[in-house]
């Protein structure tokens, strides 16, 4: 216990001493490893978690650099330097802009005069070897990315390096790097959308917690100044050992130690936990509280049911930005009511849902099936649900460009949970049929 004691201590001392080091400094495991009297493999193993938590990144020819941890809210635009990862290229000159961002791309595919009226400060041109272009660009203010493997002059990367103004060289080719901008900016937008528990802990001011030592009197105090019900317990080390909630301590003595009550081997997130991951860990454990750790189960800070479900909210309520290929394929079902006001969906059959036979995936039947009866849930009962268990039958094939209709039955309903049918038909001849079992996220 106490080897394991001391190697999470030098695990944690080589972090630190690594947060500490100066933006930019090059970084050895053999260096580190002996500077702090540790082993290689134990240095190499805080190098990946620092390259994990991002305050460290491998260049090539270059080495692994400390370098700024990038902040959550993910901008919208890219930097020159991503840029040079995405499209796996290096960097001919100007690598002191490699932090300024660019607004948009030109592709150079016209000449010198034409090129001109489309290139501004901040732009990126993509050409190949046009070492006038390249000149022209960085003259204009604007980043240029030469496609095809080719180099540049030694005039133009002296010039890139006076304006610093970067001059990227790729081997891909120009419609390659275009694809591979284009999809890390769709891909930003949908991470920028998704929530993570830091998000939430960010905006709260401390944490409040029991150590193991203290007793039901210290939790009746902590209640009433914060008004919460529930507490992570800690030991001497920070680390979180259980949870105490009133529950617990109800008829318990002031002086009873909290140790003796409290629910030992918590569940618990990480920073990185999405929202709605740690929504359904509620709802599949019903919990109304979960503690936030580090790597190290080192006690955070901690979440609430209520702070999860109005975050979820409040993101429902931002515009929609990028799309998932489920959002991309539910965007061709349109909306409707039968006569009785009851929701049901009808849409086409795109060529993108099919398998190389020409029928629909049975994959993109369950999504749309499972899409239809979580809004169908929501209708009825204006909550936000999970799937807890869903059985597909698929009766028969149905071609692309097919129109099909998408009708959800309500089954049974109660305050937690909630169980539909969901038929698939075309033609009135049904297709796919499910039972989907579904728990409220609103309920404990």
């Amino acid at each position: 216990m106490e080897e394991q004691e001391e190697s999470v201590t030098k695990h944690e001392q080589l972090l630190q001493h690594i947060e500490g080091l100066k933006i930019g400094t090059k970084i050895s495991v053999r260096k580190l490893a002996k500077s702090l009297g540790v082993s290689e493999g134990t240095a190499y193993r805080a190098v990946k978690e620092a390259e994990n938590l991002g305050i460290v990144i491998t260049k090539e020819r270059i080495g692994t650099v400390r370098v700024e941890k990038k902040p959550r809210n993910i901008s919208d635009q890219l930097s020159f330097g991503d840029v040079v990862e995405i499209v796996e290229g290096h960097v001919l000159g100007g690598a002191d802009g490699l932090d300024k961002t660019l607004h948009k791309y030109v592709i150079g595919a016209m000449k010198i005069d034409a090129m001109a009226r489309y290139i501004d400060a901040g732009s990126l041109l993509i050409i190949g070897n046009r070492e006038n272009a390249h000149s022209l660009a960085l003259e204009q203010g604007a980043g240029v990315l030469v496609t095809g493997g080719f180099g540049t002059s030694r005039e133009v990367k002296a010039l890139a390096d006076r304006l610093s103004l970067p001059i990227i060289s790729s081997r891909h080719d120009t419609f390659t790097v275009a694809s591979m901008i284009n999809r890390a900016l769709f891909d930003r937008l949908i991470k920028k959308k998704i929530m993570l528990v830091e998000d939430i802990v960010a905006r709260k001011p401390r944490v409040n917690m029991l150590k193991v030592t203290s007793n039901i009197s210290d939790f009746d105090q902590l209640s009433l100044e914060t008004g919460n019900q529930h507490f992570p317990v800690v030991d001497e080390w920070n680390r979180v050992i259980g949870i105490v909630s009133r529950k617990n301590v109800e008829e318990l003595n002031g002086d009873q130690v909290i140790e003796k009550c409290m629910t030992r081997h918590p569940i618990t997130v990480g920073m990185q936990t999405s929202l709605a991951s740690a929504a359904q860990i509620m709802v599949w454990e019903g919990i109304d509280f979960l503690p936030v750790v580090d790597r190290n189960r080192k006690l955070v800070s901690s979440v609430t049911r209520r702070e999860v479900l109005q975050a979820m909210r409040d993101v429902r309520n931002q515009p929609q930005m990028g799309e998932t290929f489920e959002h991309l394929m539910w965007n061709g079902f349109a909306e409707e009511r039968d006569a009785e006001g009851k929701l049901f969906f009808r849409g086409m059959i795109t060529p993108q849902m099919a398998t190389d036979l020409g029928t629909i995936s049975h994959g993109v039947l369950t999504s749309l099936m499972t899409q239809a009866g979580l809004r169908a849930a929501k209708d009825i009962s204006g909550g936000d649900f999970v799937v807890d268990s869903i059985t597909t039958y698929f009766v028969r094939p149905v071609q692309i460009e097919n129109p099909v209709v998408v009708t959800p039955v309500l089954l049974e309903m109660s305050r937690r949970a909630c169980k539909l049918e969901i038929m698939i038909t075309y033609q009135d001849s049904l297709i796919s049929k499910a039972v989907m079992a579904l728990q409220s996220i609103d309920h404990a």
